[in-house]
C-alpha cells in the first residue's frame, strides 16, 4: 500500500515497498522555501488581519515505489523521487532523481545509474509493487536476483 499524507494542504506521497532508514527527514512547505524576495524573510503572521503566504512553494513531495532512502538523509520540499531509486546516508536531495539512479553526497547527485536504460524502461513497465500477493510469492527469486531478462520474458508471455 502507498502512503498519501496531506501537510498544510500539500500532499506527500510515499510508494510501495519502500525502505525508509532511521533519521530521515522530510523538509515540508513552511520549513523551507522562505521568500527571500522581502526585506524580511519571516511572513510576519499575526500583526494585523491580512495573510500573505511568506513560504514559496516547491511542488508535491513524492517518493515512487521501491525506494531506498539512507540513513540520516534529508529530502527538501517539492522534489521527486521516482521508482527504484537509492538515496545514501546523509544525502542533502534538493533535486528530482529518476527512476532506478543511485545519488550521494551533499548536496546530493547522482553516481550512477543501477541498471541499464532499457532495462529501467522494462521495469517500469513491470510494476511488480503493482501485483497481487500470490504473483509476487511465486517471484520472489527473480525479484531478489538481478537477471531482468528473465523477469521480462516472463512478463512478456504473461507466465508471472
Amino acid at each position: 500500500m502507498s502512503l498519501t499524507l496531506i501537510f498544510m494542504r500539500r500532499p506527500w506521497i510515499i510508494g510501495k515497498f519502500c525502505s525508509i532508514a532511521t533519521g530521515v527527514k522530510f523538509m515540508m512547505c513552511g520549513t523551507q522555501g522562505h521568500n527571500y524576495n522581502w526585506i524580511s524573510s519571516h511572513p510576519l503572521h499575526g500583526f494585523d488581519d491580512a495573510f500573505y503566504p511568506g513560504h514559496q512553494w516547491k511542488g508535491d513531495t513524492i517518493i515512487g515505489n521501491d525506494v531506498w532512502i539512507g540513513a540520516e538523509a534529508m529530502i527538501m520540499p517539492g522534489v521527486q523521487i521516482a521508482d527504484g531509486a537509492v538515496i545514501g546516508a546523509r544525502c542533502l536531495v534538493t533535486k528530482n532523481v529518476g527512476a532506478y539512479e543511485i545519488w550521494g553526497g551533499n548536496p546530493a547527485r547522482l553516481i550512477k545509474k543501477r541498471f541499464t536504460g532499457d532495462e529501467i524502461q522494462k521495469l517500469l513497465q513491470i510494476k511488480w509493487w503493482d501485483w497481487d500477493l500470490e504473483t509476487l510469492k511465486r517471484n520472489l527469486n527473480h525479484l531478489r536476483s538481478a537477471d531482468i531478462a528473465v523477469l521480462w520474458a516472463k512478463f512478456q508471455e504473461g507466465t508471472l
